[in-house]
């Protein structure tokens, strides 16, 4: 018998992704001078940061094959099938949408990166990570997930 969703693979990468939030705030200090200060540390919360953001869109592209909803030309496409199925809200979709942003400022231009812009979006947005693993533990536990829908 399989599974109609992957919920074990699908939890190994939200686990991947706490851990790599949980290291980034564990060095992450409280004033954004401190911050720019942090040299090598400073780039491995941003390479932690895009690790736990990658793990995300991992686990949206799982559950969008996994639920058969149908072949995405982007991950913005990915996330719509998902708000449409109900995996997770609107609302959700805006913070996938701006942490896909900001992985791509990290990866594309990282020698140029505004470190206290950086600071302002990873202090306001970290807890995005948790509110994401909620969202989807919910949907894991649903009938829907579990095939009884």
């Amino acid at each position: 018998m399989t599974e109609r969703i992957r919920d074990t693979v699908i939890r190994i990468k939200l686990q991947e992704m706490a851990e790599s939030v949980d290291m980034a705030r564990g060095h992450f200090p409280d004033s954004v001078d401190s911050f720019g200060q942090l040299g090598i540390i400073k780039d491995g919360i941003y390479k932690r940061i895009e690790y736990a953001i990658e793990n995300v869109f991992d686990v949206c592209a799982i559950l969008n094959t996994d639920l058969h909803l149908g072949v995405p030309g982007s991950d913005e496409d990915i996330l719509e099938n998902l708000v449409q199925h109900g995996v997770f809200g609107s609302g959700m979709r805006q913070s996938l949408k701006a942490m896909k942003g900001f992985r791509n400022i990290v990866v594309h231009r990282y020698g140029a990166i505004d470190d206290a812009l950086a600071f302002s979006i990873l202090k306001e947005h970290i807890g995005d990570f948790a509110l994401f693993r909620q969202e989807v533990e919910r949907f894991l536990q649903s009938p829907e997930a579990r095939g009884s829908a």
